[in-house]
């Protein structure tokens, strides 16, 4: 039964791209942290002697990173020229942190999400209500102060 799940998830390819650049633009984890036992230099040759904290939030909106079209939601830079995923370095896109420390259920999370958003779209049709101000709420996870305002209507041919 996994193994039809991930047969699944494969073909949904341009979810697979939507779902990669909603957790670029939005990460789950605003902020990462890192403690080292010891002084290191990092390969940009800055010296570390404890703690190091990155803003991932910001990353995921950098012109340097991501290209001029950073703050853009734009699935298509997921894919490579046939249409199939094109897999980011993980130290570029470190949603799920990055090597060594990769998450272990990095592929069963994709899982996961492609099934419950083909679920919704399939049976909902969602309208985010547009007087609703979207205002962030930073703290260990990133969400929306007032939640995210949307009109929920079941529909039988989406």
């Amino acid at each position: 039964m996994i193994e039809s799940f991930k047969e699944f998830s494969d073909k949904l390819v341009y979810l697979h791209a939507a779902l990669s650049e909603t957790l670029r633009l939005n990460p789950l984890l605003p902020f990462n942290h890192k403690k080292s036992t010891k002084s290191d230099v990092l390969p940009s040759g800055h010296q570390v002697s404890t703690e190091i904290i990155f803003n991932m939030h910001a990353m995921g909106r950098m012109k340097s990173i991501w290209g001029d079209d950073c703050n853009e939601f734009k699935p298509e830079r997921w894919l490579d020229e046939r249409g199939m995923i094109k897999h980011e370095l993980s130290y570029r896109f470190s949603a799920f942190s990055a090597r060594p420390r990769l998450c272990l259920g990095k592929t069963m999370a994709f899982i996961q999400m492609k099934l419950v958003a083909s679920i919704i779209i399939q049976n909902y049709h969602i309208e985010p209500i547009e007087e609703h101000r979207n205002v962030y709420d930073l703290s260990m996870i990133l969400h929306m102060k007032n939640g995210f305002k949307v009109k929920v209507r079941r529909c039988s041919k989406c």
